[in-house]
């Protein structure tokens, strides 16, 4: 008996945690600011990886010019020198385009510690997504600043009511540039 108490023991002191982060959009296109967080997430944070989990559609945004096989194309070929980064696209897989869906799915992995990653302008309207309350209690939830959005997201309804332990807002050097600037050059 003593002998499977002790295996047992060994095994869950064995059980490496391991600590990524899920940044979710369209990537129309990917930029340097996505790069530019992820890299700073997982610096900060000691993330083994960060998963860029393309979706085909946001649902607070207009539809996509740019098929989802060339925006994930081009983000795989742009992150291309950074390893840690993987591009994923999981709506077919879990049959939903829902961060809450995908939270649930990759928690399944017991050893996965899931931090959720977004720019501060979409902290503004987290209060507007699916089931966002329990989103912030699956996982750690990083909000870094974007230009002109500071103000607005720390007065936001979300900012406001969640436990701020599951959040933490990141002040870092910005990158101004944003998909949508890019679509209109």
């Amino acid at each position: 008996m003593r002998l499977l108490v002790t295996v047992k023991l060994e095994n869950k002191l064995n059980s490496k945690i391991i600590k990524i982060g899920i940044l979710g959009g369209t990537f129309d296109p990917a930029h340097k600011g996505h790069l530019s967080i992820s890299k700073k997430a997982k610096k900060i944070f000691n993330l083994k990886y960060i998963i860029w989990a393309v979706t085909k559609k946001n649902p607070f945004k207009n539809k996509s010019n740019t098929s989802l096989n060339q925006r994930i194309k081009f983000a795989k070929k742009f992150t291309d020198s950074n390893k840690f980064i993987k591009i994923k696209f999981y709506e077919d897989k879990i049959q939903s385009n829902k961060t809450i869906d995908l939270i649930n799915y990759l928690s399944k992995n017991k050893s996965l510690d899931i931090n959720f990653i977004m720019g501060a302008d979409n902290l503004i309207n987290f209060h507007k997504w699916h089931k966002w309350r329990l989103i912030s209690q699956k996982c750690n939830i990083l909000v870094f600043d974007r230009y002109g959005y500071k103000s607005k997201s720390l007065k936001s309804i979300t900012f406001k009511h969640l436990n701020q332990k599951n959040l933490e807002f990141i002040n870092f050097k910005k990158v101004n540039i944003s998909s949508s600037q890019l679509r209109k050059i």
